[in-house]
């Protein structure tokens, strides 16, 4: 299944990979300051759509408005419940015009906000307002990046079916550049170290103040190729000798994490199955030597 899965060097699209993340930070950074906190910061992730990404609803006084990125027609849509609606183009343009694009537009529909504009965990991040540096952007390479996300998507949501615990959205954290969907086993974790560039320690502790297994994707950048991942927090003993699938999947020492090479799932006979395997083998790993309620946890009404 070529046209589902395609391919995706991080080396034919590094620049605006890098362009495109600063954007979606800026994107979920107006989610973020205009939406109720909610535990993990689930309030503040994007969402794939059948034609790029979303903040979903977001409201401001008593109206709503909505920013979707189009990678068909490579636009930003902002929308509001008055039936109001502006576009900027994602186009070849520095993070600071782009950012003065879309504070315009919200001024001119009357739902004006203010964002923290450094962006979190990048290390030497430059204010929006400032980067003058990063402004490539090709079209072609944004949409298959998207393409990979909605199959990513499609199977993550697959996954997330199959546990009755407390499991979190399959969502697109714009911080982290990446897919995820996270498990709990319902009992506390130690707290975080934090340390996490640019990101306020109490936010890392809170996220991970729940013991968890996490998986997702993500491009690759400071890897150097696009990978599914999955780790544990805190890490059970023994977890990095787990054998997992598929047989491309390893532990990666200096993550911390197993890793699973996007192009081992693209080239499977079976990608889906590829990635479930890899998915739900490292949940086991994870769970069974934590010592989960692993039975209890397990979705059995509906097959």
């Amino acid at each position: 299944m070529p046209h589902l899965w395609p391919s995706l060097s991080l080396d034919d699209w590094q620049d605006t990979c890098t362009t495109l993340h600063l954007w979606t930070q800026i994107v979920g950074k107006i989610r973020l300051v205009q939406t109720p906190w909610m535990n993990h910061s689930w309030h503040v992730p994007l969402y794939l759509t059948a034609r790029g990404l979303t903040t979903g609803t977001i409201p401001h006084d008593d109206q709503i408005f909505q920013i979707d990125c189009d990678f068909f027609d490579h636009q930003l849509r902002i929308v509001t419940s008055a039936g109001q609606e502006r576009s900027v183009a994602l186009q070849p343009r520095t993070v600071a015009d782009f950012y003065q694009a879309v504070m315009t537009a919200l001024v001119e529909l009357g739902v004006a906000v203010r964002i923290h504009t450094t962006p979190n965990e990048i290390p030497d991040a430059i204010p929006f307002e400032q980067d003058d540096i990063h402004g490539a952007y090709d079209a072609e390479a944004a949409q298959r990046f998207w393409r990979v996300l909605l199959q990513s998507d499609r199977v993550f949501h697959e996954f997330r079916s199959h546990f009755c615990g407390k499991v979190s959205p399959v969502h697109f954290f714009w911080g982290s550049f990446d897919l995820a969907v996270t498990r709990f086993s319902g009992r506390s974790a130690p707290p975080h170290p934090g340390g996490v560039p640019n990101l306020p320690d109490d936010v890392a502790q809170e996220a991970y103040c729940q013991e968890v297994s996490s998986a997702g994707f993500w491009p690759g950048t400071g890897l150097g190729y696009p990978a599914f991942y999955s780790y544990a927090y805190p890490v059970p003993e023994g977890f990095k000798d787990a054998t997992v699938q598929p047989e491309a999947a390893f532990f990666h020492e200096g993550l911390g994490e197993f890793v699973l090479p996007y192009e081992a799932v693209r080239e499977a006979d079976d990608p889906d199955q590829a990635l479930l395997g890899f998915l739900h083998s490292t949940y086991e790993a994870a769970a069974e030597l934590a010592g989960w309620d692993v039975a209890g946890l397990k979705q059995t009404w509906f097959k």
